[in-house]
């Protein structure tokens, strides 16, 4: 029985035989009662996205760690560099509404948080508060980007393909945040 399992590709299960008998590639899901039918792929890219979040999550945590910031979220990590993000002064419902966050109390948190870490500054105008970075979290973002360069970029295959297949891939799920979005606001209403 072990040999047999062992000689399996990935994809078989334990109960159908290796080798050419196999008939039909089995998903990789987390859910097989929603592999069924039509949505089988949706599945299988939904897992896929799954682990990638965490594992983006977890890489973006890490990193800003090895710069020094130690008690940093990736909510956290995420706002600070939107803040950031061409140099220009952030109000929070728009910080909320790029990063798609419903609850602008958990931008609002990491606000105060970055706050008392001395790497955002704030900027009254009527009744808006604007942020942007200091100088600290300037020099925290920059230092981010050289660690990401390093070792995650470097990673990257080098024959000039990834670019394009990256950008593919990023269209890709802008568009199917917006099916997904959309199907929010579907099931709600049911």
């Amino acid at each position: 029985m072990t040999k047999e399992i062992l000689k399996q590709k990935p994809g078989d299960s334990p109960s159908t035989p290796p080798g050419p008998a196999r008939q039909a590639k089995m998903p990789i899901v987390s859910s097989s009662h929603l592999a069924s039918g039509r949505s089988a792929e949706l599945s299988e890219f939904e897992f896929g996205l799954i682990i990638a979040s965490n594992a983006f999550n977890r890489w973006a945590v890490r990193c800003i760690s090895a710069v020094g910031m130690k008690d940093m979220t990736i909510t956290d990590v995420l706002v600070l560099h939107h803040i950031n993000h061409r140099a220009r002064e952030k109000k929070l419902a728009d910080i909320a509404f790029i990063l798609n966050i419903e609850d602008t109390h958990v931008v609002n948190y990491s606000l105060k948080k970055l706050q008392a870490l001395g790497l955002v500054k704030t900027e009254k105008r009527g009744k808006e508060v604007l942020y942007s970075t200091n100088e600290a979290g300037q020099d925290v973002c920059k230092r981010y980007f050289e660690i990401r360069e390093q070792v995650l970029v470097s990673g990257l295959s080098g024959d000039g393909t990834e670019s394009f297949e990256l950008s593919e891939l990023a269209r890709f799920l802008r568009i199917l945040s917006g099916l997904y979005e959309q199907a929010a606001r579907s099931a709600t209403s049911l």
